[in-house]
C-alpha cells in the first residue's frame, strides 16, 4: 500500500513523532476548532490509542500539505476486540467469537479547506489495498455525526434504523453512560433526501459497501458528536463496489 502515488496526492504511513503530531493537528482542525468541542491549549487532538495505531497521511505532492489522515488498529480476530477504541463505548461481546482478521479504522478526517472528492476516493482506495494485502475480513469503527443533539440527525438515524441495523449476533450492547437508543425510540419514517444530506461521508461510504450499524448512538459531549458503531464484512461488499475501490487502489 505505502507509498502510494495518486494524481496530486501521496499516501504513506506516519514514520516519525512529527508525522503523528501533524495528524493530530489536522484532527484538531477537523474535530475541535470551531466545532463546539472542548478546546485544548496544545492544538492537538490526541489520545492513548495513537501509540497503538498506524497513522495514514495523505499529502499534496506539490506542497506537502496534509489533507487527510486516519489510523488503523490491526486485530488478529475477535478475541482481541477489547483492545479497540470502540470497545470503550460499546459492548462488543457479539464479535468476540469472530475468527477472521479485523481492522479498526478511526479518526478519519479531511482538511476543512479541502473539497476535492478525489481525497475521499484515494483514502478508501489506499485502505482497500491494505485490507487486501493483510487479508482483513472485517472493517469496523465509530462513525460520528457533528452535534450531540440527536434531533439534529433524526432523519439519518431513522434511515439507519430502517435499512442498516447490524445482524443480531453482532449488534453491540449498551456500555457508554450516555446513549440514544434510536432504534427503539424513533418511530418516524425517514425523509430520504434529508437523511442522505445529513449522513456523514465516511458512514455513507460504509453503507454503500454493505456496512451495518449499532442500534444506539453514543453521545460524546467533549467532541460535540454522537457516533454509531459501524462494521462491514469484506465478503459482503458488492462486486461492483469492490472493483471500483480496487481500481483506485491499483
Amino acid at each position: 500500500m505505502f507509498n502510494l502515488l495518486k494524481g496530486r496526492y501521496t499516501v504513506r504511513f506516519a514514520e516519525t513523532r512529527a508525522d503523528i503530531e501533524a495528524a493530530q493537528r489536522l484532527r484538531y482542525l477537523a474535530f475541535v476548532a470551531g466545532t463546539g468541542a472542548a478546546e485544548r491549549l496544545d492544538g492537538l487532538e490526541a489520545d492513548d490509542f495513537d501509540g497503538l495505531c498506524r497513522h495514514v497521511l495523505i499529502e499534496e505532492r506539490k506542497t506537502g500539505r496534509l489533507v487527510c489522515t486516519y489510523r488503523f488498529l490491526d486485530l488478529n480476530g475477535g478475541a482481541e476486540i477489547t483492545r479497540s477504541y470502540s470497545a470503550q463505548f460499546y459492548g462488543l461481546e457479539g464479535l468476540a467469537e469472530y475468527e477472521g482478521r479485523m481492522l479498526e479504522m478511526g479518526r478519519f478526517c479531511i482538511h476543512p479547506e479541502c473539497h476535492d472528492p478525489d481525497i475521499l476516493r484515494i483514502a478508501w482506495g489506499a485502505m482497500t489495498r491494505y485490507v487486501d494485502e493483510q487479508d482483513v475480513e472485517l472493517l469496523f469503527g465509530c462513525s460520528s455525526f457533528h452535534g450531540a443533539d440527536w434531533a439534529l440527525h433524526a432523519d439519518a438515524l431513522a434511515m439507519l434504523k430502517h435499512r442498516h441495523l447490524g445482524p443480531k449476533r453482532f449488534l453491540p450492547k449498551v456500555k457508554a453512560p450516555n446513549v440514544f437508543k434510536y432504534a427503539a425510540r424513533l418511530r418516524r419514517k425517514p425523509d430520504a433526501k434529508r437523511a442522505a444530506k445529513a449522513m456523514p461521508p465516511l458512514l455513507k461510504t460504509y453503507l454503500m459497501m454493505g456496512g451495518w450499524v449499532s442500534d444506539h448512538a453514543v453521545v460524546d459531549p467533549d467532541l460535540n458528536t454522537i457516533h454509531v458503531f459501524t462494521g462491514v464484512e469484506i465478503k459482503s461488499i458488492p462486486p461492483a463496489r469492490k472493483k471500483l475501490l480496487r481500481s483506485v487502489a491499483g
